[in-house]
């Protein structure tokens, strides 16, 4: 008797991840690999990424943005069609996780939903023209002093707690 070979073909084709990739940057590739979060939150990049390209005094900054992470989308749905095609092939289990957002680390500092508050009312007051973008880039070091304030507080108050 004659013994049949069976061929299967694998799950995922890297080829047509890229190709998905390069023609709808935005996402497609992810979703062909089953990553409908990632695929979403490259849509939201890529929008928000295109969105800012008209602003003159964010170039040629954005645009390099942009044409890095057309780049690594691609590249990236390649390696995962090819990651998950490894895992079948192997007969690795892979538990089925959810897909879903990760969990902040709990600190017990508001510090930085501060900051990010205070950087959002910022941006929404130079969308409104109540500020100029010109303004924000001026001041941006700032941020770096606050950050720098911060971390040396934070030790601070450590050195104090452990070393008292």
């Amino acid at each position: 008797m004659e013994e049949k070979v069976v061929v299967t073909r694998p799950p995922k084709s890297p080829a047509l991840a890229g190709i998905l990739s390069f023609f709808f940057p935005f996402g497609v590739g992810a979703f062909y690999n089953s990553q409908s979060v990632k695929g979403f939150v490259y849509l939201l990049i890529f929008a928000a990424l295109v969105t800012i390209q008209g602003e003159g005094s964010a170039q040629p900054f954005v645009g390099i943005l942009l044409g890095g992470f057309y780049i690594y989308q691609i590249i990236e749905s390649i390696q995962t069609s090819k990651s998950i095609n490894r895992r079948a092939l192997t007969g690795e289990k892979v538990e089925e996780v959810k897909e879903e957002l990760p969990e902040f680390v709990k600190t017990g500092s508001v510090f930085w939903g501060i900051v990010l508050l205070a950087l959002g009312v910022i941006l929404l007051m130079a969308n409104f023209d109540i500020i100029s973008y010109e303004t924000v880039f001026d001041f941006w070091p700032i941020v770096i002093i606050i950050v720098g304030v911060k971390l040396v507080a934070d030790f601070v108050v450590k050195k104090n707690i452990n070393g008292s």
